[in-house]
């Protein structure tokens, strides 16, 4: 699977010229603080289910196909879609390469203290963790 099909179509406009913008994490933080405890239950959902030990969220502006809904930024006036994944999906669908699910593993903080945030932006995306209760 390329990147075009996981991120969908991110580029708006065709001309490539770099937009000067403020960092979109500033609003990515705001709404994770604002969604932490709906984040929170799915994880939890999520491990008691058996369905995974390692839950994933998908921090979005745009279209993916990874995942399932669970905050709409449209429904909820906010700046961020959230979706529920697993590292299951992610090696499923190649975004972790198989070799690379121990390294993955090692870096992975407990689900119990930290949400395990995707961040997709044009640019290109990674993994974030966010702590449910900031000090």
């Amino acid at each position: 699977m390329n990147a075009e099909e996981l991120l969908g179509n991110l580029h708006e406009g065709g001309d490539n010229k770099p937009r000067e913008k403020k960092s979109p994490l500033i609003s990515l933080e705001k709404d994770l603080s604002f969604y932490a405890e709906s984040i929170k239950e799915v994880a939890v959902e999520i491990m008691v289910e058996g369905i995974s030990s390692y839950p994933i969220f998908i921090a979005h502006q745009h279209e993916v196909n990874i995942g399932e809904l669970i905050l709409n930024r449209a429904d909820l006036n906010t700046d961020w879609t959230i979706q529920a994944s697993t590292l299951e999906e992610f090696v499923q669908k190649g975004i972790i390469h198989p070799d690379k699910k121990e390294h993955f593993l090692k870096s992975y903080k407990k689900p119990e203290n930290y949400m395990c945030v995707f961040v997709v932006v044009p640019e290109g995306a990674n993994f974030v963790y966010f702590p449910y209760k900031l000090s």
